[in-house]
C-alpha cells in the first residue's frame, strides 16, 4: 500500500513510517515540522519508498494513497498550548481535509486520538464507554476538546458517507525520538537525571500515569488499521505508576545525583490515567509486550547518545 502519515516527522510519525517501510509498504510522510524533526527521519531520506512533504494539514493536500494514519498534531502540553488557537485547527480543520481524501478515494483513515478525551477522569481505569470529564474553556481544551471534536468528525463521516475509519486513542508513550524540550514527563526526568538537575515534579507526585513503550503502541495503530474495527479503541500499557516512583526509577538507571523537586500542579492536570485495554485485547488481539524498565533503558540510551552528540 500507499500509506499517508500525516506528524511523519514527529515522535511517533517517524517511528510508525519505519515501521511500514519495513512490512514493504510506500510511505508518505506530512508534517509542517511544528514540532516533528527532519533528524527523526534522516535515515529514511533516500529510501525509494518513502517521500517526506512539508505541509500544514489545515491547508488542503491532493494526494493519492491507499490509505491515512493522521498523527498530525502538537501532543505535549507545552507545544498545544503555545498556540492553542492552531492546535484546535489541526485537530477540526486537519480531520475535515483528511476525511475529505479519504472520503474520495474510498480509502481507510486511522485518527490517532488520544487519553486526554477522558479529560480529568472520575472512573479508574479508563474504558472507551467513559464520556470524560473535560473543562471544555480550560487552558488543556485546545488539546482535549481539539480531539473530541475530531472523533466526532469521524464517526459523522463514517455515519454519513460510510468512510472506512478507526479510532485510536493513545496513552502516554514513550521512547526514542522524543525531544528533549517536549515537556512530557519521561523526556523531563531523564534529561535533567543525566544532567544531575532536579527533577521537577508538578504536583504533590502521587498522580499516576500508564506509559506505553513506542514499538508497542506502532503495533497496536497499525493492528487496528489494517482491522475492519472502528474504535474507539484504547491503546496504552495499563500499568500505572506515580510521578515520584517514576522519577525515583529513572534516577535509579541513570545513575544520577539528582533530588527531586516538586511544583505547583497546572490547572485541569488530571490525577490519573489508566487505560482499560481489554477492547483492544478482544478485537485486535494486542497486549503491550516491553516492561518498563527494558523501555526505559532504551529511552536513556537514547538520550545518552544525544547528549554526546551535543556535546
Amino acid at each position: 500500500m500507499r500509506i499517508l502519515v500525516t506528524g511523519g516527522a514527529g515522535f511517533l510519525g517517524s517511528h510508525l513510517s519505519r515501521k511500514l517501510l519495513s512490512q514493504g509498504h510506500e510511505v508518505l510522510a506530512v508534517d509542517n515540522l511544528y514540532t516533528g524533526s527532519k533528524s527523526n527521519i534522516a535515515d529514511l531520506i533516500g529510501n525509494p519508498n518513502f517521500e517526506f512533504m512539508r505541509h500544514d494539514i489545515t491547508f488542503p493536500l491532493f494526494v493519492e494513497v491507499d490509505g491515512i494514519l493522521n498523527l498530525a498534531c502538537p501532543a505535549s502540553p507545552k507545544h498545544y498550548q503555545k498556540d492553542p488557537v492552531q492546535t484546535i485547527k489541526t485537530c477540526v480543520v486537519g480531520s475535515i481535509n483528511m476525511l475529505g481524501i479519504a472520503k474520495r478515494l474510498n480509502v481507510p483513515i486511522l485518527q490517532a486520538s488520544t487519553s486526554e478525551v477522558y479529560g480529568d477522569p472520575q472512573v479508574s481505569p479508563q474504558e472507551e464507554s467513559y464520556l470524560g470529564n473535560v473543562n471544555p474553556i480550560g487552558i488543556r481544551a485546545c488539546y482535549d476538546e481539539g480531539k473530541r471534536a475530531a472523533e466526532t468528525i469521524f464517526f459523522d463521516y463514517n455515519r454519513q458517507y460510510n468512510t472506512k475509519i478507526r479510532v485510536a486513542r493513545i496513552f502516554n508513550t514513550y521512547g526514542p525520538n522524543m525531544a528533549v524540550d517536549d515537556g512530557r514527563v519521561v523526556s523531563n526526568f531523564i534529561w535533567q537525571a543525566l544532567n544531575n538537575q532536579p527533577l521537577t515534579i508538578f504536583g504533590d507526585g502521587t498522580q499516576t500515569r500508564s506509559f506505553c513503550y513506542v514499538d508497542d503502541l506502532i503495533n497496536g495503530l497499525i493492528s487496528l488499521f489494517h482491522s475492519e474495527a472502528v474504535g474507539p479503541i484504547n491503546l496504552g500499557n495499563p500499568g500505572p505508576i506515580s510521578m515520584t516512583d517514576l522519577a525515583e526509577e529513572i534516577i535509579s538507571i541513570t545513575n544520577s545525583n539528582s533530588s527531586i523537586q516538586y511544583l505547583e500542579l497546572p490547572s485541569d492536570d488530571p490525577k490519573q490515567r489508566v487505560p482499560d485495554i481489554s477492547r483492544a485485547a478482544s478485537q485486535l488481539g494486542w497486549a503491550p509486550l516491553v516492561d518498563r524498565k527494558s523501555g526505559l533503558e532504551s529511552t536513556v540510551s537514547y538520550f545518552l547518545n544525544l547528549k554526546e552528540r551535543m556535546g
